[in-house]
């Protein structure tokens, strides 16, 4: 098994260490999210439509969350500095690529490049989480690397935009790729993927991912933390707390607020940033709380879950053809806690798994938003187009999504706690750190300690 002798000690060093792969995460999220301050004019660059347009995203996010388990494979077998390496190298080229495309089929590829190799940070940042802190700090250290994610999203809207108006597309995007280059330099130099004394105990000759080990390592990493009633219990949290902040913030929340609530594109606009602003400010909240009680996990998702459906629902049916704007802010700050929230998902799996198997389970639960996010994008176009942009009738799909979650969470929820909790019981205090340890089955690993 690769266990770890010890709950990693943390400190500066981790911090340090912690602090690089984050900032390759902050690089990423700006690329991936520069999209949404560029629409009006990547639609005068290409000659596309909204549909064509609304493409780059949809595209992106698909191979995003197909990416999901191969990457969280990657870590698991390559170790997280490699995956991060090359994560840095196919973002920073699909940005530049980006910039300089002349056609939109080539602005395509850029941005599917891109999207794959935004899609190996934000695991392997889990996974530096993981090795190099105590598993008590498992959920602030999850929920401080979403937060970092939207503060470059606050960039990309507050930074990028002007530069982008004033200097022009090519400089603009060529620019700003220049940043993936420089946090490739400490990503290179210093980063490691645990701390001295910490690391995964070699595999056994002939075990799955050991070198010359036979076949079948991707098959028995998926199967075994599929099984584990954790993982799907994080995906399904992740699949339900995510997508309505996503999809108003990708897509719909700017057509929405302009074309059936009659706001400004600047009054809109501020909107959509007290959404990103009302996630940075509750994803320490929710890091903290969780960290001090696990028991508030449930609770936390299923009332975010609630609160949301509430205010949709009283936008949605407010009599007359618009909504006050105090009820449009409360939704926004609503919508903010869909993210922190989301994180959740990430403290049922981390428990249920070993430590070979963090990678994947990982990439298992942070499929679930992106998928949800897919189907409500896709389906909420169709039913503007089939509705004569009837907005009440197509975000009815949060409803409907929010539902099968809950209903799915409720399933899982008796399960897995009892598994997290006979684990627990089950691993006695780990041993001293260092050359002599000798860790066994038992040996305390990332996140068994959370419950």
């Amino acid at each position: 098994m690769d266990a770890i002798p010890a709950d990693p000690p943390g400190g500066r060093k981790a911090v340090a260490v912690w602090g690089i792969g984050v900032a390759v995460y902050f690089v990423a999220v700006i690329f991936r999210t520069s999209l949404g301050v560029a629409g009006l004019d990547a639609a005068d660059r290409f000659h596309v439509g909204a549909s064509a347009l609304a493409t780059f995203s949809l595209l992106q996010l698909l191979v995003y969350a197909g990416m999901q388990i191969p990457v969280g494979l990657m870590v698991d077998l390559l170790g997280t500095k490699k995956v991060l390496t090359l994560g840095a190298v196919l973002f920073t080229a699909g940005q530049l690529g980006f910039a300089l495309s002349p056609s939109y089929g080539m602005a395509l590829a850029a941005r599917a490049l891109l999207g794959c190799g935004d899609a190996m940070t934000f695991i392997s940042v889990l996974r530096l989480g993981t090795r190099w802190f105590p598993a008590r700090r498992g959920p602030l250290m999850a929920q401080l690397a979403g937060l970092v994610g939207m503060a470059g999203n606050l960039v990309s809207t507050l930074v990028l935009a002007p530069v982008l108006h004033e200097i022009g597309w090519t400089a603009a995007f060529a620019g700003s790729a220049v940043a993936g280059l420089v946090v490739l330099v400490p990503l290179t130099l210093f980063l490691r993927d645990h701390p001295q004394g910490y690391g995964p105990a070699p595999r056994a000759a002939g075990a799955p991912g050991a070198p010359g080990a036979p076949g079948g390592f991707v098959r028995r990493q998926i199967r075994e933390s599929w099984a584990e009633p954790g993982t799907r219990l994080g995906l399904w949290v992740h699949f339900t707390t995510q997508f309505p902040a996503m999809v108003f913030l990708l897509l719909w929340g700017m057509p929405f607020l302009v074309e059936a609530q009659g706001l400004s594109r600047t009054t809109a606009g501020g909107l959509l940033t007290l959404v990103v602003a009302s996630n940075m400010a509750l994803g320490l909240v929710y890091g903290q709380i969780v960290g001090r009680r696990q028991t508030a996990r449930i609770p936390l998702a299923l009332g975010t879950v609630g609160l949301t459906a509430l205010l949709w629902a009283a936008v949605l049916v407010y009599p007359g053809d618009r909504s006050p704007v105090w009820l449009l802010v409360t939704l926004c700050l609503v919508l903010g806690s869909c993210g922190p929230a989301s994180m959740i998902g990430f403290d049922f799996a981390r428990p249920a798994n070993p430590a070979e198997r963090q990678g994947t389970a990982s990439g298992i639960t942070n499929m679930g938003g992106f998928i949800a996010s897919m189907t409500t994008l896709l389906t909420v176009g169709i039913l503007l187009d089939a509705t004569g942009d009837n907005y009440r009738i197509a975000f009815s799909t949060v409803f409907v999504l929010e539902a099968l979650g809950v209903i799915s969470i409720l399933r899982l929820r008796p399960l897995a706690l009892a598994r997290e909790g006979e684990r627990a019981r089950a691993v006695p205090p780990g041993p001293p750190p260092g050359p002599a340890a000798a860790p066994g089955p038992a040996a305390a690993e990332p996140g068994r300690a959370l419950a």
